[in-house]
């Protein structure tokens, strides 16, 4: 079942002055047992920081080598070190969200493993609902406005 507006069952505000801040989260949230099979929205305007977000996720669970934005290719899958999967995705260049279909996304997210989704809402409510929304605003000063909200119990569980 998919809802347009999911429950929000938790908010949590963060402020990161710099990149290495949102690292240091990215670190803390890979730790946290859940993220595993976790689906996280990442929202945001272009340049908010959600691929570099993402990247320092793939990295903090041992991702090595390139991490590509999907901004092309729509999807990059990654292998985790000791078992698991992860898929990161950027809908922002869907214009109709069949296309969200039409590409098989539903047996991906069907899977077990990690979900990063950019551009959510191009995907036009197709997606199931998310455990953790990230919503970054960026700033002049190059710093960042998070806001965490956890949809479902194991988004809560993320948060710590």
């Amino acid at each position: 079942m998919t809802f347009a507006h999911p429950p929000i069952l938790e908010t949590r505000p963060l402020h990161w002055p710099d990149e290495a801040a949102c690292a240091d989260f990215a670190r803390q949230l890979a730790a946290q047992e859940g993220l595993a099979d976790a689906f996280i929205e990442l929202r945001g305007p272009l340049g908010a920081g959600k691929t570099t977000f993402a990247r320092h996720l793939l990295r903090a669970l041992g991702v090595e080598g390139r991490i590509k934005s999907p901004t092309f290719a729509v999807m990059e899958p990654y292998e985790l070190p000791g078992g698991g999967q992860a898929a990161h995705f950027d809908f922002y260049r869907f214009t109709d969200p069949r296309e969200w279909l039409d590409a098989g996304f539903r047996d991906v997210f069907a899977a077990p493993g990690l979900k990063l989704a950019e551009w959510p809402e191009q995907a036009g409510g197709q997606l199931p609902v998310p455990d953790l929304r990230v919503a970054i605003e960026p700033h002049d000063d190059g710093s960042r406005t998070v806001t965490l909200q956890a949809c479902t119990p194991r988004g809560v569980g993320l948060l710590g």
